[in-house]
């Protein structure tokens, strides 16, 4: 038999969903990535690299249920995208009874600022690099003042989130958010790194492995916590 045939459906799933099946059968953590541009109402050109958000949300309803799945490991290189999309799976993310760690790598910008700090605990790599802006609306605007009073709500939304998942203040994160002069013709800021660490938005530096390490930690403490709720 052609072994090239057994591979097919793994290899669609990487293609198509950019991981493999939910979850490995030798592994007892879900990795879920969120790379390119998060799509949402809108189906974004072909030749745009999107993470389609009708696709996580399936996907981490089968992770919570899964007894198989003891933890859940989100990876994030995303330039942002749809912000309603965004705050979707970054509230389903937070409400996962599962222990769950979110890692950084390359970018997590823009609404994937929320995804980031959705986890139980959450990593950045040291090059890594995080847009902290206001929400923007492309296209044509009819009724401005009620579009901008939506998009006030909508921001706050944002602000409301990060600052209730992660160390950063609401003045902290607003300072960044509407500072002028270091992104060209636009206005935020961008954090590498342990900037991101100081300013208490994410909580590490550190890569796969100190995200795994973490990940296994927060198994064995619900193991010992169901165990102990078992036996009282």
């Amino acid at each position: 038999m052609d072994p090239n045939k057994l591979t097919n459906p793994i290899v669609q799933t990487i293609q198509q969903l950019g991981q493999t099946s939910t979850p490995a059968a030798e592994s007892n953590l879900f990795c879920m990535t969120i790379i390119g541009q998060v799509e949402g109402h809108m189906v974004l050109p072909p030749q745009n690299k999107t993470t389609k958000y009708e696709h996580l949300i399936p996907q981490l309803v089968a992770a919570e249920q899964n007894p198989k799945v003891e933890g859940i490991l989100i990876v994030l290189n995303t330039v942002g995208g749809d912000v309603e999309a965004g705050l979707a799976i970054a509230e389903m993310i937070s409400s996962l009874t599962k222990p769950k760690i979110t890692l950084v790598l390359g970018g997590g910008h823009s609404i994937g600022v929320p995804i980031a700090v959705a986890g139980d605990k959450s990593f950045i790599a040291e090059t890594a690099t995080m847009t902290i802006h206001p929400i923007r609306l492309n296209g044509l605007v009819i009724g401005v003042p009620q579009t901008f009073e939506y998009l006030d709500k909508m921001q706050e939304r944002v602000v409301r989130f990060v600052t209730s998942h992660s160390n950063i203040s609401e003045t902290r994160f607003k300072e960044l958010m509407f500072k002028t002069g270091e992104l060209t013709r636009d206005i935020g800021t961008t954090v590498i790194g342990s900037d991101a660490v100081s300013d208490g938005l994410i909580d590490e530096v550190g890569g796969i492995g100190h995200a795994i390490a973490e990940l296994n930690r927060l198994i064995d403490e619900r193991r010992q916590g169901l165990l102990g709720g078992t036996l009282q």
